[in-house]
């Protein structure tokens, strides 16, 4: 794992705050998924970055060093972004990692006259990228009761106020025969960590499985869908958005009582789209969505009992 921009943004955005918490507010994220950023980068550069305490969070002497560089680094690439982003530019369209990514991009080439898209796992890089305009809109998944924290000229329309967090697991597996799995039933299991981590899905896995009596086993990090030769060759399981169909050797199943949910909004500079063009965007990412959905054996018999009265809604 190397160092991207939003780690960055990150320790910069600790470096002004002057505390934890508050840097979390701004960047829209949880208190504990900032953490577990900061404690990432601290291990990228070999350092603690921050003395946290009652005075708040301080920055070490390499904190300070990385505070100064990053900051100007940070500068130059959003005037970069700016110079070279223009009204009349390609649609900048961002998204998590989805199954309809494809035919969602189909969608948006016959409505747009220019776009390109960008697919990362991380949330909180989304939002970000929308926030300093190097993203023009996106679709983003959050923990069903967070917040993106995105500044007033970003809009946003909620597409599913909540879907499940399914679980991929070896097809040979025990548990592949059944048709939801109990969170309690995989303690045992090798996991590869969920993707955007940092976001607070790492968090929230870790809440389920404490709620269910166990510590979950991360033994690998990889960016999302990198996992799936580990999970057909028995090695591991994973948490994946509901649509996902697997592939040879790996089946997709619910979790009982869905102990892990997540909620879906389509976000847009206001600068860069206008109202009726965002409707128009957010329509075309419903259906693509949906036509997943349908397309899926495992999350068909869900979508059509609950997804009609989950969507568009504002």
């Amino acid at each position: 794992m190397e160092l991207e921009i939003r780690h960055l943004r990150a320790v910069c955005a600790i470096g002004d705050a002057g505390s934890l918490s508050r840097a979390a507010t701004q960047l829209g994220i949880s208190q504990p998924s900032l953490t577990t950023l900061l404690q990432r980068v601290e291990r990228l550069v070999g350092g603690r970055l921050f003395d946290r305490g009652r005075a708040g969070a301080v920055p070490t002497a390499l904190g300070a060093q990385m505070l100064q560089r990053a900051r100007l680094l940070l500068v130059e690439l959003d005037a970069f972004g700016s110079d070279m982003t223009g009204r009349d530019g390609p649609v900048r369209f961002g998204s998590v990692h989805m199954e309809c990514v494809a035919p969602l991009y189909e969608r948006l080439e016959q409505l747009l006259d220019d776009v390109t898209m960008v697919v990362d796992a991380s949330s909180t890089g989304l939002a970000l990228a929308l926030a300093n305009g190097h993203l023009d809109a996106a679709v983003i998944a959050v923990d069903e009761d967070g917040d993106l924290g995105l500044p007033r000229g970003v809009g946003q329309r909620i597409v599913v106020s909540w879907v499940p967090v399914h679980i991929a697991l070896p097809a040979a597996h025990p548990l592949a025969a059944r048709r939801e799995v109990e969170l309690a039933d995989l303690a045992d299991a090798a996991w590869v960590g969920p993707p955007g981590a940092e976001d607070g899905s790492l968090t929230a896995l870790r809440a389920a499985c404490r709620a269910a009596g166990f510590v979950p086993r991360i033994r690998f990090e990889m960016p999302s869908g990198a996992g799936r030769q580990l999970i057909a060759a028995g090695k591991a399981v994973q948490l994946v958005e509901p649509t996902s169909q697997g592939g040879p050797g790996v089946a997709v199943r619910p979790l009982a009582g869905s102990p892990m949910r997540m909620r879906l909004v389509f976000c847009w500079r206001r600068e860069r789209l206008t109202g009726t063009r965002a409707g128009r965007v957010f329509a075309e990412v419903l259906e693509a969505y949906s036509a997943q959905a349908l397309a899926s054996p495992v999350f068909r018999p869900w979508w059509q009992e609950r997804g009609a009265a989950l969507t568009a809604a504002d």
